[in-house]
């Protein structure tokens, strides 16, 4: 589907210390409550981060404009592009290259590669996110497919988890690139100096698991990888590792079910301090760190998911996202932008997708 391309002159991080403004395209169409809330968090965005970001909202143009005029919205650092399409949450990837090259998501992403942006985040339908990446982007050199990284908190500094729904189905190779990929990201974002990686399975011998997760631990353990072996879930969320391998539908799973958690606890001890005057009482004095530990296990604090691999910084946010979790999108992915660690994995795997 897609197209590898060579390496190319990336601007790296040092190169961007004098760049005085970077411009992120967002998918005003995509997502479950677009266009109002990508809007909504696009303006939280550039009043936070003032003159050191220009917004660019792709989408129906009248949509927008009625949209931003409902909140006397203007200036200069956010602008729209037109697209005449949207494509729906539910539709095939693979009908929506062929039948919607004129969609929010096509059009941000053409805006990309031509270097209009330096930068692209989509609340919309993941697999046409994926699947217009690799067909508009292509794939740095030497890697076979893309992953979506998402960063876990955990008992002590957060992990990256990947992949969360690019790739379903991977072979052993596939998920030995999600380490390497997993580790450039967690040394040049997260600033790990030695990532230490571990390969999701049910247990923690090397013989346990698939066929295809038992060559992939081989795969691992003979490179240059900090691997720690097998972990199962729960030494994820202990911090006893820096980047969690698996493929797409475990850690889609995983991810759905650890944020489902997260609010069902906070849900039950809110009911449970509200049951009595005594716990009304107790929760007053109790609320600000409720309110902290919820924070930190929230979604939107985080905003949005690095698809690790494509040529350009391309991020995808939550479908259910909220102003806040947009807002914060824009903001990881200014941090991704001057962290791009593109030409590091296009190092480490390089024309063969060899470490």
């Amino acid at each position: 589907m897609g197209i590898t391309r060579g390496p190319k002159s990336w601007r790296l991080s040092s190169d961007l210390e004098g760049v005085d403004v970077l411009r992120i395209a967002l998918d005003a169409m995509g997502g479950d409550r677009a266009p109002g809330v990508i809007i909504d968090g696009a303006v939280a965005a550039a009043r936070q981060m003032g003159s050191g970001v220009e917004l660019v909202l792709v989408g129906r143009q009248e949509a927008l404009e009625a949209e931003m005029k409902k909140r006397g919205i203007g200036g200069d650092s956010i602008t729209t592009v037109h697209a005449a399409e949207v494509i729906g949450m539910d539709e095939q990837p693979s009908v929506t290259l062929r039948k919607k090259k004129d969609s929010s998501i096509a059009v941000g992403l053409k805006l990309l590669r031509d270097g209009r942006v330096d930068g692209f985040i989509s609340a919309g339908n993941t697999g046409a996110v994926v699947a217009n990446a690799l067909f508009i982007l292509g794939r740095i050199a030497g890697v076979k497919r893309p992953a979506i990284a998402t960063y876990v908190p955990t008992e002590r500094d957060g992990c990256i988890l990947l992949d969360v729904g690019a790739n379903i189905d991977c072979k052993p190779e596939h998920l030995f690139q999600y380490g390497v990929m997993g580790t450039c990201y967690a040394n040049k974002v997260l600033g790990r100096q030695s990532p230490r990686v571990g390969l999701l399975n049910v247990g923690e011998e090397s013989s346990k698991g698939t066929e295809t997760v038992r060559d992939a631990y081989r795969l691992m353990s003979e490179s240059d990888l900090n691997f720690v072996g097998n972990v199962e879930g729960r030494d994820i969320f202990a911090g006893s590792v820096d980047v969690a391998v698996c493929d797409g539908f475990v850690g889609n799973i995983l991810l759905k079910f650890a944020e489902s958690v997260v609010g069902m606890v906070y849900g039950v001890m809110r009911d449970a301090l509200r049951s009595s005057l005594r716990g009304r009482i107790g929760g007053l004095l109790l609320r600000p760190a409720f309110r902290a530990v919820k924070a930190r296990f929230d979604y939107a604090e985080y905003g949005s998911a690095p698809l690790l691999g494509v040529d350009g910084i391309c991020t995808i946010a939550h479908g259910s996202s909220s102003v806040r979790a947009i807002k914060n999108a824009v903001v990881a992915t200014h941090n991704y932008i001057r962290h791009d660690v593109r030409p590091a994995i296009a190092e480490r795997l390089g024309r063969d997708g060899e470490w």
